[in-house]
């Protein structure tokens, strides 16, 4: 039931649409209800997800082409296996926003403070459970990674 619903085409639209939003959103600062684009800090999430997108393409194109896969795309896939663990770390830092606002009660917060970093939270732990599922996607429509007979497996020269 669970992979009907969340079929290889919803995946990769649903973690693209995540991911432009957390590219906008990592600009942003909750704190201030200001966005900050002159921080270098700020645009490693961008890249990341660029990346991300990329893989998300790829594995796109070999199932509807029915490719086999290939060394690139491995390596691309840990690629983002590294992002996986920094969208880890994301999360712990997103809890660690939203547990601050008790710390920061007698201050000014800006109204949007909790909405932001709880959305954060959510499409921070979203992240990873599409990731593996797109994984896991990749695995069962593409095929497994097995290159010792890759070669035997591409009839270019062959009818």
């Amino acid at each position: 039931m669970l992979f009907k619903i969340f079929n290889w085409k919803r995946v990769n639209i649903i973690t693209f649409a995540i991911l432009l939003v957390l590219i906008v959103l990592n600009f942003y600062g909750v704190y201030t209800n200001r966005f900050y684009f002159l921080k270098p800090y700020n645009y490693i999430i961008p890249v990341l997800a660029v990346i991300h997108a990329l893989y998300l393409y790829v594995i796109w194109f070999k199932i509807k082409e029915n490719e086999l896969p290939d060394p690139k795309m491995r390596n691309l896939e840990y690629i983002v296996y590294v992002i996986l663990l920094v969208y880890l770390f994301k999360i712990y830092d997103s809890v660690n926003v939203v547990n601050s606002y008790s710390q920061f009660q007698e201050h000014v917060l800006p109204s949007s403070f909790r909405f932001i970093s709880i959305l954060n939270l959510v499409l921070y732990c979203s992240m990873p459970l599409l990731t593996l599922l797109s994984f896991w996607y990749r695995k069962k429509l593409i095929g497994e990674y097995n290159f010792e007979n890759y070669n035997n497996n591409l009839n270019i020269w062959q009818e």
